[in-house]
């Protein structure tokens, strides 16, 4: 194939894998760090860093070595670096889950700043061909302007098709290990014209690596993995321990997002026993309850168990979570109608009134700042009945009361009353009424619950604090909550505090 062709096709697939492996890695990463800002900006700036190595070393190499064979070789050696990304890192991300377990920061961030090394080589190598295919492609001076821009604007649209097709298509179809593969058999293809023939044996044994059984993602000591996969969103898995509890996770797994008890009851022991009492709290046996952030539907269950007449609206923005409430963690049932929406999305709707709304929303492990600001606490408000009561779930460390009294300054600069209860070590229940006196209720209405409610209510009613008026509020316009919450785990790391 002449070079005129060649190259283009090379530098057009180089620029789709840079960007397509820094996504793709990304979200490898997920299942062991999360997918927070702190790993994004590590993933997007070291991304940067490499690319810009790459161009200064390409731009070197091509003056010393204007051969297109040694190009096609550096291609080749980019897409084998890509494709060991997923076999080389398991051993990496086995032992950061050991720090964080361990509560070892040093060891974590050690875990972390391993991982991000081993896309130096394939990310820098890619970043040189663009530099390299430019060197081969001019021939004289009149024209190295005009063959320079035409190269590197077919390296943006093949990053632009990188940016889209991992993230949109192929980690949900095939998976992440999988696309990474694919990728490299595609970039070690666009490499052989280079170099003949005899290169056709690179691409068609990364392609081959597609089919490699590589078992689960990850598994929890203990465990059984009854289902995993990847979303556009997110890592998913739902796994069942020993006894037959049943839990749903997300990305790395630090928290879990609903759960089965192993008795197959309506109490959890966790923080969704709180929202059995929300019933009693605005005064309707048959309430009508949003859940914004229904995840597998812990809490639609409770209620299908505890309060037969309460109906319940499950708002949750990923489809294949829902998909893993349905068939294995008991979430289907009359009382429930599931709504596949960004949850403040769905709330400007023509919605309510509803006499209790539940915020559960997580991108693990922020709250999506847009659900915690005043802006958004008025339209909670806006759609609550006259005795309605909001709920919100703030999961923080322990200690690290920073983003939940935040969270509750902005609830009571909307409501007239607002109580807060540290719910176990890792989350905190804030209550925001529409009626004063419903609050000053909260304590004699929850002495008369029943059944399992009964219980709820028990460790719930000593917990409540009235939070008083005043304090610093979240807005659309500023609401760092991802920058606290960011704080609060590297400061909980470096205590080395107990687990739970």
């Amino acid at each position: 194939m002449p070079l005129r062709f060649s190259l283009p096709i090379l530098v057009f697939v180089a620029g789709a894998s840079t960007l397509a492996a820094e996504l793709t890695g990304a979200r490898l990463l997920a299942p062991w760090f999360g997918a927070s800002n702190l790993v994004w900006a590590n993933v997007i700036g070291l991304t940067l860093i490499y690319l810009s190595l790459g161009y200064w070393l390409g731009g070197k190499m091509a003056d010393r070595y204007p051969n297109p064979r040694v190009l096609g070789g550096v291609g080749i050696v980019a897409a084998v670096t890509v494709a060991i990304l997923p076999l080389a890192l398991t051993p990496i991300f086995r032992g950061a889950q050991g720090a964080f377990a361990d509560l070892s920061a040093g060891a974590f961030v050690a875990s972390f700043v391993g991982t991000m090394l081993m896309f130096l080589v394939p990310i820098t190598l890619l970043g040189t061909v663009s530099p390299w295919a430019i060197r081969l492609s001019v021939k004289d001076v009149e024209t190295a302007g005009s063959v320079a821009g035409r190269l590197y604007a077919i390296s943006t649209v093949g990053s632009i098709l990188g940016t889209f097709l991992p993230v949109l298509v192929l980690i949900p179809a095939i998976g992440t290990r999988a696309t990474l593969f694919l990728i490299a058999g595609v970039l070690a293809l666009a490499a052989v014209p280079l170099l003949g023939a005899r290169a056709v044996a690179a691409p068609v044994v990364l392609f081959a690596m597609m089919a490699l059984p590589l078992g689960t993602i990850k598994q929890e000591p203990g465990e059984t993995v009854l289902f995993e996969a990847e979303s556009p969103y997110q890592y998913v898995q739902v796994t069942e321990a020993a006894d037959g509890e049943r839990i749903l996770r997300l990305n790395e797994g630090w928290a879990l997002h609903s759960v089965v008890p192993a008795d197959g009851g309506a109490l959890t022991g966790g923080y969704w026993d709180a929202f059995l009492t929300l019933p009693l709290l605005a005064r309707n046996p048959d309430a009508r309850i949003a859940v914004l952030g229904n995840a597998g539907g812990t809490t639609a269950r409770s209620f299908r168990l505890t309060w037969p007449g309460v109906h319940v609206d499950g708002v949750e923005i990923d489809p294949v979570v829902t998909d893993a409430g349905n068939r294995y963690l008991d979430m289907a049932g009359p009382n429930l109608t599931t709504h596949e929406a960004d949850a403040r999305f769905w709330l400007a709707g023509d919605r309510g009134p509803f006499d209790a709304i539940i915020v559960d929303a997580y991108r693990q492990p922020y709250i999506p700042f847009h659900l915690s600001t005043v802006e958004f606490v008025e339209e909670v408000r806006d759609r609550l009945a006259p005795h309605g009561v909001v709920a919100i779930n703030v999961g923080t460390p322990p200690d690290q009361t920073e983003v939940v009294d935040r969270i509750a300054s902005t609830m009571r600069s909307v409501f007239p009353a607002v109580l807060t209860a540290r719910y176990g070590q890792f989350n905190s229940v804030v209550l925001g009424f529409m009626d004063a006196a419903d609050a000053a209720e909260a304590r004699a209405r929850l002495a008369t619950a029943q059944g399992d409610t009964a219980q709820a209510a028990r460790i719930l009613s000593p917990l409540l604090t009235e939070v008083p008026a005043g304090g610093e509020v979240f807005t659309d316009d500023l609401a760092p909550v991802e920058q606290m919450t960011d704080g609060a785990i590297l400061d909980y790391l470096n205590k080395g505090a107990p687990g739970p």
